[in-house]
């Protein structure tokens, strides 16, 4: 096994545990870290192969299936809107995918990381959260002005909780970087 297959295995094996330890808990509290899974499937488009996608969505899947079944995890957001999760999902995956072949280690880049970032996760909640008002049947009675209201008071720890993590890889990624070129250089 060559370097880079397994740098791309510790990273696989990263970004599941971190879903598999958070998704449990949307915003998080004292006692929960946020969900992670806005971010892993970010890095996991920057870092890894097309294949590992499908495997996430599966994970986040059982994930769920497992807290609201065994959990104790309300299943209120369980409805037809649950599907868009797949293309929430998949704007973050892109980004990243995007990201990668853009990416260089400048200080230019890593503002082009956070845009980006900031962007992707928009879209995502944009994505869950209008599937949610248009698909859940729970909001017959509320336009869709009043949601939108309403629905602002998510956004700030949606993004919070992405950026809790993307924060820390992005510094991860220097050190390691560093590090690397550090190791090149002394042989």
């Amino acid at each position: 096994m060559n370097t880079m297959q397994i740098k791309n295995m510790a990273i696989f094996a990263a970004l599941v545990g971190l879903m598999a330890v958070t998704r449990d808990h949307h915003f998080g509290s004292s006692l929960h870290l946020p969900d992670a899974s806005l971010a892993v499937f970010l890095l996991a488009g920057f870092y890894l192969p097309r294949w590992v996608f499908p495997f996430l969505l599966v994970e986040a899947g059982v994930a769920d299936y497992l807290a609201i079944n065994y959990g104790g995890v309300s299943g209120w957001c369980f409805s037809p809107a649950y599907w868009f999760l797949i293309p929430t999902y998949f704007s973050l995956w892109f980004a990243g995918r995007f990201y990668a072949q853009r990416h260089q280690f400048t200080a230019r880049s890593l503002t082009e990381f956070a845009g980006i970032s900031l962007a992707a996760t928009t879209v995502a909640f944009l994505i869950s959260n209008i599937s949610f008002y248009l698909f859940a049947e729970y909001f017959a009675e509320m336009t869709a002005l009043q949601y939108a209201q309403q629905l602002t008071q998510y956004f700030s720890p949606y993004l919070q909780g992405a950026f809790l993590y993307l924060i820390p890889a992005a510094v991860l990624h220097i050190v390691a970087v560093q590090a690397t070129r550090g190791v090149a250089q002394k042989i």
